[in-house]
């Protein structure tokens, strides 16, 4: 039996997963109305995936006897300054999400509950690549630049990183059954 904090703090985790996908999505329609349509299409599979760790965790709440309930969730920031700040900006709330998954697994560990703290494992881990994939996007904005020909290269090179995020395992946009 799960404890009415826990049950709160994975409903809370629902909304900040759904916070994320609405985030991402914004920061796509950013890209696409700059012309980097690489980094659109990457922000939009990102979404996609984001939304896949909400319902896994949705699914979770109600597989063990209790409702899922989606919290409100803020409006997303809709201006960047330019393609850096943005990609900054994602690895800032990657961040968070995962000092927040991090606590949501403490949670678990202090109330004794073994199967949420089991179920936590698989965000744990799946924080530690997102905040790697967007450390390595950071490193190659700078790298190539986010002006002129080196925005142009950039773009391309995010379509690339964009296909392999769709083709990776953590990417999967089906629903957990």
């Amino acid at each position: 039996m799960i404890s009415k904090d826990l049950l709160q703090k994975l409903n809370e985790q629902i909304g900040l997963e759904f916070e994320s996908a609405n985030i991402y999505l914004q920061m796509s329609s950013w890209c696409a109305a700059n012309g980097l349509d690489g980094c659109a299409s990457f922000l939009r599979a990102h979404t996609a995936e984001e939304m896949s760790h909400m319902f896994r965790l949705f699914d979770y709440v109600n597989e063990i006897g209790e409702m899922a309930i989606i919290p409100e969730i803020p409006k997303p920031r809709a201006e960047y300054e330019n393609v850096r700040e943005l990609f900054s900006a994602t690895l800032e709330h990657e961040k968070y999400i995962t000092r927040k998954i991090n606590e949501l697994t403490a949670a678990a560990f202090e109330d004794k509950d073994f199967s949420t703290f089991n179920f936590l494992q698989w965000y744990v881990a799946e924080q530690h690549e997102e905040e790697a994939l967007f450390n390595k996007i950071l490193d190659l904005v700078d790298m190539v630049g986010h002006e002129g020909r080196g925005l142009y290269h950039l773009d391309k090179e995010i379509t690339t990183i964009s296909a392999d995020v769709v083709a990776g395992p953590s990417a999967s946009t089906e629903m957990p059954g």
